[in-house]
């Protein structure tokens, strides 16, 4: 049995994952887990990107954050970039925030990486580059990375108005925006009789953010109207 196998353990773990970026809008051949969350996910996927080498992977997760980084809760996704040692992760992610420079939220991707910019190709990046040019969205940034390696296809990605209607978290933060409060909303949509403990746990986010987002969810619930006020945070 060759060497470069993957063990029955690290399939499922590929599979999990893809399972997790179907279920966040990416096209890819898996049974969709809708109820994925959207950070780790791409963090993640980064992962198996950057270190793992899977280019079809990453190109799908970059294709994805270009469409749909107004969702992404920012402070939860420099949390987990921040808090790992990957320099090749860090430098793809510090290359990402340059790209959606524009989008101030991601700045503090960028201080994740200091050096020279790495090349995306473990080898032959410099060859590729002379011969078809940079892939423009990284030019000048951390990440070395030759034109095409990455496909950038619309159709790989499900639309904001798919997403709103198949995926509970991101609906949220289009209502209320791409905050923990929305996270806070969500988890108690699935599970209403949580603990502020439990809560806080699950969206990942402080106490007294859960407390009083949870606070709001209740009353709105013993009102009976929490699709309306939903509805109308969205409006704001």
């Amino acid at each position: 049995m060759g060497a470069n196998l993957k063990s029955p353990k690290a399939d499922r773990a590929v599979e999990t994952l893809e399972r997790r970026m179907a279920g966040i809008g990416m096209s890819i051949a898996a049974e969709p887990d809708w109820s994925a969350e959207i950070e780790s996910t791409l963090f993640d996927a980064s992962v198996a990107g950057m270190d793992e080498g899977d280019l079809r992977l990453l190109s799908l997760l970059t294709t994805w954050f270009g469409v749909h980084h107004a969702r992404v809760n920012a402070d939860r996704l420099v949390r987990l970039v921040l808090g790992t040692e990957s320099r090749r992760v860090r430098a793809y992610w510090a290359a990402v925030a340059r790209w959606r420079s524009k989008d101030r939220r991601f700045a503090r991707l960028s201080q994740g990486y200091r050096g020279p910019p790495l090349d995306l190709l473990p080898v032959g990046t410099e060859f590729q580059i002379q011969r078809r040019g940079e892939d423009e969205r990284f030019v000048g940034s951390p990440l070395r990375v030759p034109a095409g390696s990455l496909r950038d296809r619309a159709s790989d990605v499900l639309s904001p108005e798919v997403m709103v209607r198949r995926h509970a978290g991101y609906r949220n933060r289009v209502r209320i925006g791409s905050t923990y409060r929305a996270d806070v909303w969500t988890v108690l949509e699935r599970e209403p009789e949580l603990s502020t403990t439990a809560v806080a746990r699950r969206a990942h986010c402080s106490y007294a953010a859960a407390w009083q987002a949870t606070q709001d969810f209740r009353l709105i619930e013993e009102s009976g109207h929490r699709s309306i006020l939903a509805t109308d945070i969205g409006r704001r």
